[in-house]
């Protein structure tokens, strides 16, 4: 039930503070605090991430594990669409 939360919320913080903390400051001192913000994401989207998987797999069988894989699916959703936004922003650079 903590995975969720784990692993999503950071997925979906990552875009922005990279966008408007590291590419493109628009706050006083955004690469410094790009430099906490980030760690953080990853640290607390992995240990999600775990949970999630752990808790896709686990017997018996359901409603948790179904759950689990329907976050991992919303997971690899923001992981693609992320994952084209910043290809994106390198070719404008």
């Amino acid at each position: 039930m903590i995975g969720a939360p784990l692993a999503i919320v950071p997925a979906l913080v990552f875009l922005p503070a990279v966008t408007f903390l590291i590419v493109f400051p628009q706050v006083a001192h955004g690469r410094a605090i790009g430099l906490f913000v980030l760690p953080a994401c990853a640290l607390a989207g992995s240990f999600g991430l775990w949970k999630l998987a752990t808790g896709a797999v686990q017997k018996p069988w359901g409603i948790f594990n179904v759950l689990s894989f329907g976050a991992l699916m919303v997971l690899l959703f923001i992981a693609g669409y992320t994952g084209l936004f910043l290809a994106l922003m390198t070719l404008k650079l």
